[in-house]
């Protein structure tokens, strides 16, 4: 017992002189771990990794691979504003072509300056062409051809023409013609013609006739003065005065008014006058 002791005793003796000043401190770090662990601080919580091991050459290669994906994304376009210069030029050039523009309207003739219809016949010849205006046809304002019309629609205006005028529609306004023929027809105005003046059965016309020979076996309202013959069919209504060098009435016809054979050979007057 007595060695044992011994040894026991110079084995603290050793130990102490090992470690002189130590135990104490390490007596305290229990007391602090567990103060540290009964408050939990932000310095508790830090974790620490530098410990670890990290590969930093692999860290900066992936951060080298996100900084090359960055520079290689498309950069949207900058909008480029017009300089005041641009902005000017193309000002002074949209001004340009707006006053071209009102020049070349400016050099259209305006449709009021269509000159006038009257009853004096279209000089030249007779072109073999006809002017077809249709059953369907409404037309307003005034015609004229070198040719010929046949006007089976309605016309609201002067019609002039160097050939023949056929009318089996109606037709409101002058008339003037080489020839003139209505057929079933109503026209409302004077007609005029160098030729022959035919008024079918059937047609109405209210307004004077001036030609060269005429037909009659409509109704005419009007006066009806012919350098020639006059022919008054059966089926005549005359409501005006005749002024012809002979005229030929047919039994049947009516006639309200006076007949004068004006232009006659006979000098009627001279043969009175002896008497």
């Amino acid at each position: 017992m007595g060695l044992f002791k011994e040894f026991k005793d110079d084995f603290s003796q050793a130990v102490n002189e090992l470690v002189p000043g130590e135990m104490p401190e390490r007596e305290a770090e229990p007391n602090a771990s567990a103060a540290n662990t009964s408050r939990p601080t932000a310095e508790n919580l830090v974790v620490d990794t530098i410990g670890e091991n990290v590969d930093v050459e692999s860290e900066l290669a992936k951060l080298n691979g996100l900084l090359e994906h960055v520079d290689e994304t498309p950069k949207s376009q900058p909008v480029v504003k017009p300089t005041p210069s641009e902005n000017f030029a193309e000002q002074t050039i949209k001004n340009l072509q707006e006053e071209e523009q009102v020049a070349q309207m400016n050099e259209i003739p305006a449709v009021n300056n269509i000159p006038e219809v009257n009853n004096t016949i279209i000089s030249g010849e007779v072109q073999d062409e006809t002017s077809v205006i249709t059953a369907s046809t409404v037309l307003t304002g005034d015609m004229q051809s070198s040719g010929s019309f046949d006007i089976q629609g309605t016309i609201n205006g002067n019609v002039m023409c160097n050939g023949k005028i056929v009318v089996t529609g109606t037709i409101n306004g002058n008339t003037n013609s080489s020839e003139f023929f209505a057929d079933v027809a109503k026209v409302e105005g004077e007609i005029a013609s160098t030729g022959t003046v035919k008024i079918g059965a059937g047609s109405v016309i209210i307004g004077n006739i001036s030609a060269s020979s005429a037909v009659i076996a409509g109704a005419v309202k009007g006066d009806i003065d012919v350098q020639g013959p006059v022919v008054v069919d059966t089926s005549a209504v005359i409501m005006g005065n005749i002024k012809s060098r002979s005229v030929q009435i047919n039994n049947g016809a009516v006639i309200e008014g006076f007949c004068s054979q004006t232009y006659a050979d006979i000098d009627v007057q001279g043969l009175f006058e002896g008497k």
